[in-house]
């Protein structure tokens, strides 16, 4: 019996109706940016862009880039572990196959949730997350969920 409450409890971490993602939404205001990048016709730049002008807080972590010190206009962490303060969300533009190695670093941050973009799912690691108390989403474009909901 307690083996099924656990596996209930971790799954209500993985989020996936429209009623969830709005309220996740509406409840996230600082959002670290895994594999930003700084090419604007990349959605990995102009949907956190866009994510910014609809008022959320933009955090960049690019993974590749090491020169670039500042993306949106703001300064870049390396780690999320290295960002100062309580992360929101992490929207991840990390292909499936290289999210694992940045799952503890996500973890030790501690955010509230993380969100895969339009694309992305590693059901490993969004187990391992929601096992973690950490909210996920995957496959879904943040930007479309912001329009969604008229942000």
């Amino acid at each position: 019996m307690t083996a099924k409450v656990d596996t209930e409890s971790w799954r209500a971490h993985l989020l996936d109706t429209p009623k969830q993602i709005r309220e996740l939404l509406e409840n996230t205001h600082r959002i670290a940016v895994l594999g930003i990048k700084p090419d604007a016709q990349q959605p990995a730049y102009y949907v956190p862009e866009y994510a910014q002008q609809a008022g959320y807080e933009i955090v960049p972590v690019p993974v590749y880039y090491k020169e670039l010190t500042e993306m949106l206009g703001l300064k870049v962490y390396r780690k999320l572990t290295e960002i100062p303060g309580a992360i929101d969300m992490v929207n991840v533009f990390r292909r499936p196959v290289d999210i694992p190695p940045h799952v503890d670093d996500i973890i030790a941050k501690k955010p509230k949730s993380v969100w895969f973009q339009l694309g992305i799912r590693n059901d490993e690691a969004a187990e391992k997350l929601a096992r973690a108390g950490i909210d996920v989403v995957q496959d879904h474009c943040l930007l479309v969920e912001l329009r969604r909901i008229g942000k």
